[in-house]
């Protein structure tokens, strides 16, 4: 439908395909990585985390962030919580923090799974969450969206906001995995 739309705008002289190709690339190269400044920010600044964590609009916004969603809801992981995002209706998803979504999370196949079986899910991921640990699925929708705040590893104290957004991926704030620690740059 997008496709169709587009090659619409495009017969009618609204948009070129050479501008669409530009914002595409821009949005590629911006987006995907506000997300982990965000999350990296919360980490390092516990008074941001609270804010984020009451209010995720206003708190991206404080960044500079203006999200598409009346509402971003940030839910935290703790050890004994695992969160996990899904849109079950459609595809909703924080675009304009985390970029395009990954083609499984529009899937019908784990949009259907996801809630059924959240933990059978994750392992296709790789991700074990041991049994003790609740794993809370959360529905985006139209107005509102979600973002996980993954556990901040261990071994990473002192370590620089870039650091932290480094070990943070899509996938981690989604949910689907947790954050690697790597060796520091």
């Amino acid at each position: 439908m997008s496709r169709a739309m587009q090659e619409l705008l495009e017969e009618r002289g609204v948009v070129t395909a050479e501008q669409v190709r530009r914002r595409m690339e821009q949005f590629e190269q911006d987006f995907p990585y506000r997300g982990p400044r965000v999350i990296a920010h919360a980490w390092a600044d516990n008074v941001f985390k609270q804010k984020l964590l009451r209010d995720g609009r206003s708190a991206c916004a404080e960044l500079g962030i203006e999200l598409e969603a009346d509402r971003l809801i940030a839910v935290e992981n703790t050890p004994e919580v695992h969160n996990l995002i899904v849109c079950t209706l459609c595809s909703c998803y924080p675009r304009a923090l985390l970029g395009m979504p990954p083609t499984w999370y529009k899937s019908e196949n784990y949009r259907k799974r996801v809630v059924r079986a959240p933990r059978a899910v994750l392992r296709e991921f790789g991700t074990l969450i041991p049994e003790h640990v609740t794993v809370r699925v959360h529905d985006s929708n139209a107005d509102m969206r979600y973002v996980v705040v993954p556990m901040r590893p261990a071994g990473t104290e002192g370590w620089s906001e870039d650091e932290l957004a480094g070990i943070l991926t899509r996938d981690a704030l989604v949910g689907v995995t947790v954050p690697k620690l790597r060796a520091r740059r």
